[in-house]
């Protein structure tokens, strides 16, 4: 691809990693998030007796344990002692880190609180979840409807947080060639840091609002409709460094910065119908990656959710009036069209 040149020195911009406006003042509305740690509560059970604690759980916990035995552990009624007993002694070491990781939530609560402000500023009717921490397999990342992999699940009154993926990018067992080949490679584990939580659970809050309409639809548009959910991200987390809510490193952030009007340019050199429903070219802009394979290898994977979030950013400067609702409902197409995306 001979269309970008390479400079011999970095340009770092320091405002590329963080948003330039911290948001509205939501100082005003009450918020009051406990931290559940049902994590502890669950590898404090007697392995030799579990009967009692579960049933203890059942009683704190009731939506969460069907989803943590049957779903998450894979248990049932004929394996349910055993395997819990099972789980808790293999899995005793990660509990360990977690609790060294996490000896206190308080940051973690405060986070919280201020993402779910934001949300309730823009949509004062939403009902903010529980939000409970587990440890579940290490092996075990969960797919979202979006086919995104995520390690946290959000169901109908809870947010569940898998703190067995935020012990750190060099925690022992995301250095594993099982780990790296066969659950998130190391372009994915470099996230498994406690700095990314809030952001990844509002991505789920975020979709549960208002779905990810793009599946299905052609390149353009998933980029498009991919861009609305970041766009969203930013009014949930103002303050949030860029970096932490796109997952991208720093210097892919400034290279996508300072390379935009080329990074639109080769797209539409590279492919000549941007709505093309082709599932290759579809995963090469759409899709976690070390790179973009028709980039260099400056660039990020997932460039194209970048650039879809770009054009709607554009389409909101040319209607301003448009409430959060009326934005992500827009169809993709009418977006593109009135954004009249042309980066320098």
């Amino acid at each position: 691809m001979k269309k970008f040149i390479i400079p011999l020195f970095a340009i770092l911009l320091f405002f590329a990693c963080n948003n330039r406006s911290n948001g509205p003042d939501v100082s005003g509305i009450k918020m009051d998030i406990k931290i559940e740690r049902f994590d502890q509560h669950f590898f404090s059970i007697d392995t030799l007796a579990p009967e009692k604690s579960l049933a203890a759980l059942q009683s704190k916990y009731a939506s969460l344990m069907p989803v943590y035995l049957g779903n998450i552990l894979g248990l049932n009624e004929s394996t349910l002692k055993q395997g819990t007993s099972l789980f808790i002694r293999l899995n005793k070491f990660i509990s360990d880190s977690v609790n060294k990781t996490f000896n206190q939530t308080n940051d973690l609560k405060k986070d919280f609180e201020n993402a779910f402000r934001h949300v309730k500023y823009y949509l004062p009717d939403y009902k903010v979840p529980r939000i409970i921490t587990i440890i579940g397999p290490i092996d075990l990342l969960a797919k979202t409807a979006s086919g995104d992999f995520t390690p946290n699940f959000l169901g109908p009154d809870l947010l569940g947080i898998s703190l067995q993926f935020y012990l750190g990018k060099n925690f022992s067992l995301y250095q594993d060639d099982y780990f790296t080949t066969n659950v998130a490679p190391q372009y994915r584990s470099r996230r498994f840091e406690k700095k990314y939580i809030v952001a990844d659970a509002m991505k789920l809050v975020a979709d549960d609002i208002f779905p990810d309409g793009s599946r299905g639809k052609g390149l353009i548009e998933q980029m498009i409709e991919k861009g609305k959910q970041w766009w969203l991200l930013d009014k949930f987390l103002p303050s949030t460094a860029d970096s932490v809510k796109t997952g991208f490193t720093g210097n892919q952030l400034n290279w996508c910065n300072e390379y935009e009007g080329l990074i639109w340019n080769n797209i539409l050199t590279n492919e000549k119908d941007i709505f093309t429903n082709d599932p290759a070219t579809i995963q090469n802009y759409i899709g976690e990656a070390p790179f973009t394979q028709t980039m260099p290898q400056a660039s990020p994977g997932n460039i194209g959710q970048w650039v879809g979030w770009q054009i709607v950013k554009k389409f909101v400067e040319k209607n301003s009036t448009l409430t959060i609702s009326e934005v992500m409902k827009t169809e993709a197409r009418k977006i593109l069209e009135e954004a009249k995306y042309k980066p320098k």
